[in-house]
């Protein structure tokens, strides 16, 4: 009779344990499948539910307890932003600070309030339209101007790479916003992730999972301040060129313009600079029409002949890079497809903004090489006659100055949110003091950004060498290899055939010319500063 009941109660024991392993099985498969690693079975993927279930219940309460603590003005949340963050498709960014987005934390809305600002509204939303126009701003902008000197080096190749980058990036730019997006219980979908640095660190996840975020972040810094760096680099340029006859080098026209953005060292936000971006604009597009209406009046002098197949080997590459630079936008997609008033317009929105950019791009770059051919110089208004190049370039000096704050602002959000943020256990103390005010030493350090772009456009003024070297670091890196790798990571178990080709070949094809273009830039750099070659 003993041995019966211990027998009974061994096989209970084995029973329980045996469910008990099937289950941390079928979890871990689970999430293992939903990696991309294998594809769960069906035990496995029931026994997944069921444990998605109670996470879902305690996800649910948390929620719960988040909506309370906002409805009672209760402080700041920042550490729950984990789990805030899957809902958080409906906020977006705080608009008025910067384009471009700053940490990739995904914060719940009580973020905003951490910030200071102590505002309970929503940022509001904007339509497809306005979106569009946000987009033809980033990949419309001043540095069109070096297109005309990659289709010096690279030809009819040159034009192709015009048509070619514009597809690629469209296409990237929506697989991005694909990475953003998960499907629910009953299959629709839901954004659950906020800004590219949460694309990067859900695909490290769980063995690093804030790698993938620090690379981007990183990448995005690089650009940013090289971006400043080309404004001061072309506002010299542009000045010298404009007075030939003073007795004022590019350097000195450089360190005057420097001088004027020392301000920008004392920005809060953005909303005072952002008033200018309308008009900046649409100068922009005045002198280009100015610029392409000059070509067509020297239509009969056009040399078809120089146009040709045939590519410079060693500075072509260069050429990779001004290209896609100019095309670069994807830092910002996230966080302006979440303020979209109709998010399913986004691809359409896409579309047009970037059918467009190619179309303009490659009539700007191919009549400005047919007018000056051999002689084009890097800026290309610099080709114009005297008469009417300072005119046009004091209108271009103007537009570099006041679109720089933007870049360097957000520079200097990314580098305190990483570096200066006690709240986020960063490895230094905040650059803001208890009442908001920016420490001493915190704005030392922002005179110190601007004085860097400064040495560094002083030491290395050449326009297309930085803009090549930029698009060939970070802007294939962001535009083309990251997106790709992401959507390939995050999504491989719903791809199809012909989207893996994509992406492998994107990949690929982005990798091949990263490198070259880097390799490149570097050598052509090396070169200009042993030799004293000025821009």
């Amino acid at each position: 009779m003993a041995h019966l009941i211990r027998s009974k109660f061994q096989n209970k024991l084995s029973n329980a344990a045996t469910s008990v392993s099937n289950k941390s099985t079928a979890k871990v498969s689970g999430m293992m499948a939903r990696m991309g690693f294998q594809a769960a079975t069906d035990e496995e993927g029931l026994g997944f539910a069921a444990c998605d279930d109670l996470d879902y219940d305690h996800r649910q309460g948390l929620q719960m307890d988040i909506m309370k603590s906002d409805e009672m003005g209760g402080g700041d949340i920042g550490e729950g932003s984990g789990e805030g963050g899957m809902g958080g498709g409906e906020d977006g960014m705080a608009a008025g600070d910067s384009h471009y987005q700053r940490d990739g934390t995904g914060p719940p809305l009580s973020a905003s309030k951490a910030s200071g600002l102590g505002e309970e509204e929503k940022s509001p939303k904007i339509t497809a339209w306005e979106a569009g126009w946000n987009v033809t701003n980033a990949i419309q902008g001043m540095f069109v101007l070096g297109l005309p000197y990659a289709i010096l080096h690279g030809g009819y190749l040159g034009l192709f790479l015009i048509i070619f980058a514009a597809v690629v990036c469209c296409y990237t730019g929506k697989i991005l916003i694909a990475c953003l997006y998960e499907e629910d219980e009953d299959g629709q979908l839901v954004r659950v992730r906020d800004s590219y640095v949460d694309i990067a660190n859900a695909c490290c996840q769980p063995r690093f999972p804030s790698l993938g975020g620090h690379i981007v972040n990183v990448a995005q810094i690089i650009e940013l301040v090289m971006t400043c760096i080309l404004y001061v680099v072309v506002s010299g340029n542009l000045m010298y060129n404009s007075f030939p006859t003073l007795p004022v080098s590019q350097k000195s026209w450089a360190i005057m313009a420097t001088a004027a953005l020392l301000p920008c060292a004392f920005l809060k936000n953005l909303k005072s600079v952002s008033k200018f971006s309308l008009l900046c604009t649409i100068a922009h597009f005045v002198i280009n029409i100015l610029v392409i209406a000059y070509c067509l009046s020297r239509a009969r002098d056009w040399a078809w002949d120089k146009v040709k197949f045939y590519i410079d080997v060693k500075k072509f590459p260069i050429s990779i890079g001004i290209i896609v630079f100019s095309y670069t936008s994807q830092i910002f997609l996230p966080s302006l497809e979440g303020n979209m008033v109709k998010p399913s317009e986004f691809h359409c929105m896409m579309n047009w903004t970037h059918i467009a950019a190619c179309v303009l791009k490659g009539l700007f770059a191919l009549l400005a090489y047919l007018t000056w051919a051999d002689a084009t110089k890097e800026v290309i208004t610099d080709n114009l006659p005297s008469t009417i190049r300072a005119v046009v370039n004091l209108f271009l000096v103007a537009k570099a100055l006041l679109s720089y704050p933007l870049p360097f602002f957000a520079a200097v959000e990314v580098l305190e949110k990483s570096f200066f943020c006690e709240r986020e256990r960063t490895w230094f103390p905040d650059c803001y003091g208890g009442d908001g005010r920016l420490k001493a030493w915190g704005l030392t350090l922002r005179c110190t950004l601007v004085v860097f772009t400064l040495l560094m456009a002083i030491y290395v003024p050449h326009f297309a060498l930085l803009m090549g070297l930029t698009g060939s670091l970070t802007g294939a890196g962001l535009c083309f290899l990251l997106p790709s790798l992401f959507h390939l990571k995050l999504l491989w178990r719903k791809l199809l055939w012909h989207h893996v080709f994509f992406d492998v070949a994107i990949f690929v094809i982005g990798g091949i010319c990263a490198i070259s273009g880097f390799i490149h830039s570097m050598e052509g750099l090396v070169e200009a500063y042993k030799y004293g070659i000025e821009d």
